[in-house]
């Protein structure tokens, strides 16, 4: 058995968002094979090809941390059904220049909770469309979208429901099993 390093990213900035907690959840209930490592994005100046001829050192920091994952896990809520801009923003960033795309046949898959009844399954979509343009393979199955109520998960990452906690500890495995499909086709060069 493999084991694989997925860095993740909490698409909201929010220091009490919700989306990193259910964030920590995943670490928590990851499979043993997953060593999980947030890739943050926080201080990225806004993206401008004007960059291109010489990413700052903040950006170059960025790629080589996805550069050094063998997956990544997008946890984002949706604002305006899309994705929060500074996730964007850091997409951009990781895409570019042209030739350098960080996420080219980096296996990735998706999740996130808001408080409204259909999770974030607008936003979802969004970016399964930014990643698509990115040659990232995604894990389309199974869709999470999960809707948060009070105290569903604590600031520590623990789940109160057990069926809740049951269905992201199936997600993780199955993207450890998404990882593994993708990673036999396109081995890591690492």
């Amino acid at each position: 058995m493999s084991n694989f390093t997925v860095g993740y990213f909490v698409g909201s900035l929010a220091k009490e968002s919700i989306n990193r907690k259910l964030a920590k959840a995943l670490v928590l209930l990851a499979p043993e094979e997953l060593q999980m490592r947030e890739i943050t994005f926080r201080d990225l100046p806004l993206y401008s090809y004007d960059y291109d001829a010489e990413y700052p050192k903040i950006a170059r920091d960025f790629k080589a941390a996805i550069a050094g994952v063998d997956a990544v896990l997008f946890v984002t809520p949706e604002y305006n059904r899309s994705i929060p801009g500074g996730l964007k923003n850091a997409i951009d960033w990781a895409s570019r220049p042209y030739g350098k795309n960080s996420f080219t046949r980096k296996p990735s898959a998706i999740i996130g909770t808001s408080p409204g009844a259909i999770g974030t399954a607008v936003g979802q979509q969004h970016l399964k469309t930014i990643l698509s343009f990115c040659n990232s393979p995604m894990m389309n199955a199974i869709e999470a979208y999960i809707q948060f109520t009070s105290n569903l998960i604590s600031d520590n990452g623990e789940v109160s429901s057990e069926s809740t906690e049951k269905f992201l500890r199936d997600y993780m495995e199955e993207f450890l099993d998404f990882i593994r499909r993708v990673l036999t086709v396109y081995p890591r060069t690492k």
